[in-house]
């Protein structure tokens, strides 16, 4: 893939834009905010079709209960707020009224990870991933920039099926194709390599890509496959790369236990067991700061990533 850089977005702005143009093209598109219309880019939708658009106010588990009952009517209801709200907040309500129930509904998730930034670990919730994926019905999706996250809310759209569409607050470089169909559960191939498998999602997509030229400059060469759908996994894309690299590095802006790495190396302890490396939040819990800050202090900048694929490489040799 051509990594050039069209410009610096933020991925909830896709999100917002999705929105717009699946309800453009689907009447039965609702949506529903809890209080942060501005800040999850909810507000052209709003605009645009206001008899479509409900401000619960700050009830997420009302707005998850109505979202339910929209879909029970036959319409397709997106609910938005921050990650950390989307989710612990109102497990409860997704588990039974969305997941046990497979409501056509999207939970979308703004200001998720680190890169929430100064608003602190309260509203870093790195977790998420964790808490959607263990839902039976449940899909999951963590697109990786602006481009990505528009095409992946019109996907989800058009899926019948529970969501949960993750996205955040910082602006990243947006580097995939504008015309690029987005298809759940079917990984995206960024760079061919024949010495190791470097899984990513999220912002961590381009720290990712960022680590190929130095690692090529090692005598290292890294394929790198974008993951943006954890859930269901793409079981085969990932055996077809780990059979022929034989070594793995993960990377993801969330906690290691429940995250993507682990739904990796679930797939590789049943199948192909190998060298692998995690580069994700180890067991705690974020703090202040700048994203860019956040991502050093934790180890989930491009550095980091070099260094643990220069680790399972010499963990296969």
């Amino acid at each position: 893939m051509d990594f050039t850089i069209q410009n610096q977005k933020d991925t909830r702005s896709g999100f917002g834009e999705g929105l717009l143009e699946a309800g453009r093209s689907n009447p039965k598109v609702v949506a529903f905010c809890a209080d942060l219309t501005p800040s999850v880019k909810m507000a052209d939708f709003a605009k645009e079709f206001p008899s479509r658009f409900f401000q619960t106010g700050i009830a997420e588990a009302n707005m998850i209960d109505m979202a339910a009952g929209m879909a029970m009517s036959g319409f397709v209801p997106f609910t938005g707020t921050f990650a950390a709200f989307s989710t612990g907040r109102v497990y409860d309500q997704i588990r039974m009224c969305v997941a046990y129930s497979n409501k056509n509904v999207k939970i979308a998730a703004s200001h998720a990870g680190l890169t929430t930034g100064e608003d602190g670990a309260t509203h870093q919730i790195i977790e998420d991933i964790a808490l959607m994926k263990v839902l039976p019905n449940m899909t999951v999706i963590v697109p990786c920039d602006f481009n990505q996250t528009k095409a992946a809310t019109i996907a989800a759209a058009e899926y019948e099926g529970p969501v949960y569409l993750r996205f955040g607050r910082p602006k990243v470089p947006n580097f995939t194709p504008a015309d690029e169909k987005f298809e759940i559960g079917k990984a995206q191939m960024l760079h061919e390599g024949t010495d190791v498998t470097i899984f990513a999602c999220g912002h961590l997509v381009w720290k990712a890509v960022q680590a190929l030229p130095i690692l090529k400059e090692m005598g290292i060469n890294a394929e790198l496959i974008n993951i943006h759908t954890i859930k269901p996994l793409d079981v085969e894309a990932v055996l077809k790369s780990v059979g022929k690299t034989r070594c793995v590095v993960t990377a993801e802006e969330h906690q290691r236990n429940g995250g993507l790495g682990d739904s990796i190396a679930q797939v590789l302890a049943l199948n192909m067991p190998c060298p692998m490396e995690m580069v994700a939040v180890n067991d705690v819990f974020g703090q202040s700061g700048t994203p860019d800050e956040l991502l050093t202090f934790f180890h989930l900048d491009t550095p980091d990533i070099v260094e643990a694929v220069k680790k399972v490489v010499g963990r296969k040799q």
